[in-house]
């Protein structure tokens, strides 16, 4: 069973093990660091994860979640280094290739980035995290034709996975299809009421096509969820959206 945690960039993968062994000290210390993982915990978590790994130092699945939790607390080499470690020990294990490629990422390494998703597809063409993260390089390359294509593929593999969906909506947004983006903001809307980045996108796409108030009236929500769908830069290098709705957006606060 694995945990999932959700940033604005890409989708990390926690791994969670369940040891053939009876509940004992190293169960204990393993569940430990991965609940301070959870909650945000992660200095915390990271001082559990080196305990952890002093006393076993070829499990796979903390050597990854150690390196997770680097790469939130700003040690993207340092979270690659776990991260090969834990594929050398497990060249079969897909998870710690998509945490390496978001770990490439943060640093801009996009083609690395690219082959770490890629393989993981190779082996398994249904996995929703690698395709949706191989979507955002694509974005960043300003690829928006193939990673609107990525983004459907991740929607249609995982109906229930709202950011890719959203991520679908804004690809065909600045793409020039505003009937299609703005069908699938208004159902994201209804079905995730408080699904701040489609109401930011929407906000964008009804100020641009003249409905000032509709703008107004999802601004208001989107400032009270989230405030940083206020900042541009935010925007363009951490959610990653596409210029164009950047650019509407920006556009539409400057009048405030």
């Amino acid at each position: 069973m694995k945990n999932f945690l959700f940033i604005s960039i890409s989708l990390i993968l926690f791994l969670r093990v369940n040891p053939v062994f009876s509940l004992d000290d190293r169960e204990l210390l393993f569940k430990d660091a991965l609940s301070a993982s959870s909650i945000g915990q992660f200095e915390i978590s990271l001082d559990k994860w080196n305990q952890y790994l002093e006393k076993f130092p070829d499990d796979v699945a903390a050597l990854s979640n150690r390196g997770n939790v680097k790469l939130v607390l700003g040690d993207p080499k340092g979270a690659i280094k776990d991260q090969n470690n834990a594929i050398d020990l497990s060249s079969n294990e897909l998870d710690p290739y998509i945490n390496r490629g978001i770990a490439k990422e943060s640093l801009g390494l996009w083609s690395e980035a690219k082959d770490d998703y890629s393989f993981v597809i190779s082996r398994d063409r249904d996995n929703f995290s690698a395709i949706y993260n191989l979507a955002n390089v694509e974005g960043s390359l300003n690829n928006w034709e193939n990673a609107r294509k990525l983004y459907d593929n991740a929607a249609k593999t995982n109906p229930g996975f709202a950011m890719a969906r959203s991520s679908l909506a804004l690809a065909d947004y600045e793409l020039g299809d505003f009937n299609n983006s703005e069908q699938e903001l208004r159902k994201l809307i209804r079905r995730y009421p408080t699904f701040v980045d489609a109401r930011a996108a929407l906000t964008a796409l009804t100020w641009s096509k003249g409905n000032y108030g509709e703008a107004e009236s999802n601004w208001v929500a989107v400032i009270e969820l989230d405030p940083r769908y206020a900042e541009e830069d935010w925007l363009l290098e951490v959610r990653r959206w596409p210029p164009a709705p950047v650019r509407d957006l920006m556009r539409f606060i400057a009048l405030k």
